[in-house]
C-alpha cells in the first residue's frame, strides 16, 4: 500500500520548533479529530487523541511534533541576527542554508559565517561552532526589528521531494512519527482495539523530552510505544558495527537507545508481531540519543511495558534527512497490529 506523500509533505514543510508548535499542533488536530472518540490539549500543548478499548487499560503511543530549530538572542547594529540552537546540530550544516524566521510574519533569511578567502589557515582548520554563525534577512536594523523580536523561533526551509524510493525532506525527524500515528489512527477507526490508546503528539522532545514526560504522568500508560526516526548510517565509509538500521530493510524494532532499555516483553511481542503479519523488520540498538520512549516507559507510577517502532532515517539532524517509503509503510502496519493485539499475548514476567 502506497503512502499520502502529499499529506507527509504538508506535516514536514509546516513549522514547529521546541516550544513553538502551535500550527503543527493545529493541523495535527484537523487532520486527526475525525478519527478518534476524543481531543485534548494538555497546558505543555501536547494533543492526545484517545480511542476507546473494551477494557480501561491504557496504551501511549508518543510521537513528537516538534523540529530542531533555532531561537533568536540578539540583532546587531547592522541587522544581523544572532540565535541560540533549539535541539543537537552538526555546525557544518548550518553553511549558506536558508531558514525562516517566525517574526510577526514570516521572513527568509540565510545563515552565514566568515567568508573562507578571509579565513586564517588557522581557521580554516577548525571545526566550526554554532556561534560561528549568523542570520542575514537582507534588511537594516530598522527594518528587521518591525518584523522580529528577542524570542522569535526560526526553522528551516527546505522542501519534500522523492528520490528513488525515497522521501528526502527536513524535519523527518520526527514528522515521519506524525505522520505514521496520524495514518494508523485513520486506519484503526473502524476497529475495535482491546485497550484505550492514546496516541500522544508530543512537544519539546528535541530539548529533553518534556512532552512525553508530562502526558506519561498524565496518562499512566500500562503499556507503551515511542515512535520515532532512527540512524540509518548504511553509507560510503561506514562499518557494519555502525549501521544502525539501513534503509529498504524494513521499519526498526528498538532493543535500546542511551535513555531507554525497552521491556524485553515489549520487544519479543513486536518481533512476533511484525513475523505472524509479514512485515518486514530489523533490529535497532542507538548506543547514542534517546526518544520519547523513555518517558512513556518511566514517568508513570511503577512503569509501563514500553517499547518503540524506529524509522531508519539517512543524514538525521542535518538540512535534509531521506527514508524508505517501504519502511514508513511497514512501521504504520506494524503499529497497527501491535495495538490490536496487545490482549493476546502473555505478559508475565518469564
Amino acid at each position: 500500500m502506497a503512502i499520502n506523500v502529499e499529506l507527509l509533505s504538508k506535516i514536514c514543510q509546516t513549522p514547529g520548533a521546541p516550544g513553538f508548535e502551535q500550527k503543527v499542533r493545529e493541523l495535527v488536530i484537523e487532520e486527526v479529530k475525525p478519527y478518534v472518540d476524543s481531543i485534548e490539549v494538555d497546558n505543555m500543548g501536547n494533543v492526545y487523541a484517545i480511542k476507546k478499548g473494551k477494557s480501561d487499560k491504557r496504551v501511549m503511543i508518543g510521537a513528537h511534533m516538534d523540529e530542531i530549530g533555532f531561537i533568536i538572542t540578539h540583532i546587531d547594529e547592522d541587522g544581523f541576527l544572532r540565535f541560540h540552537t533549539l535541539g543537537g546540530f552538526d555546525p557544518k550544516t548550518h553553511t549558506a542554508q536558508r531558514v525562516v524566521v517566525h517574526g510577526k510574519k514570516d521572513v527568509i533569511g540565510v545563515m552565514s559565517s566568515k567568508p573562507i578567502h578571509v579565513m586564517t589557515a588557522e581557521e580554516r582548520n577548525k571545526l566550526p561552532k554554532n556561534s560561528d554563525y549568523f542570520i542575514d534577512l537582507g534588511m537594516k536594523k530598522e527594518e528587521v526589528e518591525k518584523i522580529v523580536s528577542i524570542g522569535d523561533p526560526v526553522t528551516r526551509q527546505r522542501d519534500l521531494i522523492e528520490m528513488g524510493n525515497c522521501v528526502n525532506s527536513k524535519s523527518l525527524d520526527n514528522r515521519l512519527a506524525v505522520f505514521i500515528l496520524i495514518e494508523m489512527l485513520k486506519e484503526l477507526k473502524d476497529e475495535k482495539v482491546p485497550y484505550d490508546i492514546y496516541g500522544v503528539f508530543t512537544v519539546q522532545e528535541e530539548v529533553g523530552l518534556r512532552g512525553a514526560n508530562t502526558s506519561a504522568q498524565k496518562i499512566q500508560p500500562d503499556f507503551g510505544f515511542g515512535l520515532d526516526t532512527t540512524i540509518a548510517f548504511d553509507c560510503p565509509g561506514a562499518s557494519k558495527h555502525e549501521k544502525i538500521t539501513s534503509l529498504g530493510e524494513g521499519t526498526a524494532i528498538k532493543i535500546m537507545d542511551s535513555r531507554t532499555i525497552c521491556d524485553y516483553r515489549m520487544v519479543n511481542y513486536m518481533k512476533e508481531t511484525a513475523q505472524k503479519n509479514k512485515i518486514k523488520w530489523q533490529p535497532e540498538i542507538l548506543t547514542a540519543g534517546g526518544t520519547d520512549t523513555a518517558g512513556i516507559q518511566q514517568m508513570t507510577d511503577g512503569g509501563s511495558i514500553a517499547g518503540a517502532v524506529s524509522i531508519p532515517t539517512r543524514h538525521l539532524h542535518q538540512t535534509v534527512e531521506m527514508a524508505d517509503k517501504n519502511d514508513i509503510r511497514a512501521s504504520i502496519d506494524l503499529l497497527k497490529a501491535c495495538c490490536l493485539n496487545l490482549d493476546q499475548y502473555n505478559w508475565s514476567f518469564k
